[in-house]
């Protein structure tokens, strides 16, 4: 039985790393294809160069680093106090359940926290508005 798991690692280790970077590849691969096709359907509509940048900067969302940060946080966190759970004689089984709560954790947390800072946006921009009228 040892000689067949040996035989297993020698499989496995080369197969994750090509099954890992063809995943990687298909995204990227997914990613350009389907932002050319939504670049292709707004000339077909008509779209001005100007109007198709305009429509861009406005669908980004400048929290998104605001938001992985907070999630990063709950997993090493996460990360964390599970090790030091097994460290202190409780069970392995720990690790996971920490990892996956407080990422859970992290993403209410990264809701919230971009929802109050749109929220003080959206008022910022209706009082510069209310100011040039």
């Amino acid at each position: 039985m040892n000689e067949n798991a040996a035989l297993a690692q020698e499989i496995m280790g080369p197969l994750t790393g090509i099954t890992i970077t063809l995943i990687v590849g298909l995204v990227i691969v997914t990613y350009f294809y389907f932002r050319a096709r939504e670049r292709q359907m707004m000339i077909e509509k008509g779209l001005t160069p100007e109007q198709m940048s305009e429509l861009f900067k406005s669908k980004r969302n400048p929290y998104t680093w605001l938001k992985l940060g907070v999630i990063t946080i709950g997993a090493g966190l996460g990360i964390g106090f599970g090790v030091m759970m097994e460290e202190a004689g409780w069970n392995e089984g720990f690790i996971p359940l920490f990892i996956i709560t407080l990422v859970g954790v992290g993403f209410v947390a990264a809701f919230f926290v971009s929802r109050k800072f749109e929220k003080e946006d959206e008022s910022l921009e209706i009082k510069q508005k209310s100011t040039l009228m």
